[in-house]
């Protein structure tokens, strides 16, 4: 009887651990995807890039209609300031705005460009946008600090030897420039340029106090200036060197000799002073 029962059960019969058979067939195992890894995600993923660059390129072709074709950022307002002796009339008028156009689209250097070479007086110009409809132009006139007699008018000279305008009557506290180096045995060494770039520096570099009161400079040769006063005194002041050591000295001779005539700060270590 033992030996029949062991043979109905047969070799899948043996019972393993925990009463289970240890041949007993596991369940098969799903057989792995062969499809690309991700593929079923790619597509969103392609779709989302695609409506980001659409929505950018919409942003960006309704930002340059905004700028370019709508009426919204239009010039509609031109302003000028900084203006001394020229009006702000003119330097719009030299400036030219184009009004109605783009605010973006206007070139700001060439409108900067035009005012300074139509409008000599100017030394700068700041050209900016105000937006969302405006242009503001900031200028900075030249000063003069000489002038050169011709005929009835007078040329005004800056502190960089340029003549930059000419007009009929002569500015208050600008010097007169007075030329006689012809005479002078200098001249072929230093032509009349070159002596009047010397004439500016010294009268650029005046003391204020000084500068107020100096109605001439006369150049005799390079080392032979002159300066009149009012009150009909006179500084010999001899080249342009140690300008500023001569200025400090003749200011000292002004305070300590008010009624003296004739001052001489050529040397300006051994300044001399004569006349009462």
């Amino acid at each position: 009887m033992a030996g029949a029962t062991t043979a109905r059960r047969g070799p899948s019969g043996r019972a393993g651990k925990g009463g289970k058979g240890a041949g007993a067939s596991r369940p098969p195992k799903s057989p792995k995807s062969t499809s690309p890894r991700g593929s079923g995600g790619g597509r969103p993923r392609r779709v989302r890039l695609l409506v980001t660059l659409a929505a950018a390129a919409l942003l960006a072709g309704g930002a340059a209609w905004a700028l370019y074709g709508s009426s919204w950022l239009r010039v509609e307002k031109v302003t000028a300031s900084g203006t001394e002796v020229l009006t702000p009339e003119q330097v719009l008028s030299a400036a030219a705005v184009p009004v109605g156009a783009p605010l973006v689209s206007v070139d700001t250097g060439e409108i900067a460009s035009r005012v300074r070479a139509r409008l000599s007086r100017i030394d700068s110009v700041d050209v900016v946008r105000a937006w969302p409809h405006g242009i503001g132009l900031k200028v900075t006139e030249r000063k003069p600090v000489l002038l050169i007699k011709k005929g009835t008018d007078f040329i005004e000279v800056d502190a960089t030897g340029a003549r930059f305008d000419t007009v009929a009557k002569a500015p208050v506290g600008v010097p007169l420039l007075e030329m006689a180096a012809d005479r002078s045995p200098s001249a072929r060494r230093f032509d009349e340029e070159r002596l009047l770039r010397e004439a500016v520096g010294i009268a650029g570099s005046l003391p204020d106090a000084v500068a107020k009161e100096t109605v001439q400079v006369r150049v005799g040769s390079f080392d032979s200036v002159v300066l009149e006063l009012t009150k009909g005194r006179t500084v010999v002041w001899g080249s342009g060197e140690l300008g500023e050591a001569k200025g400090r000295a003749l200011t000292a001779l002004l305070k300590a000799a008010p009624r003296a005539d004739h001052f001489d700060v050529s040397v300006p270590t051994a300044p001399a002073v004569s006349g009462s």
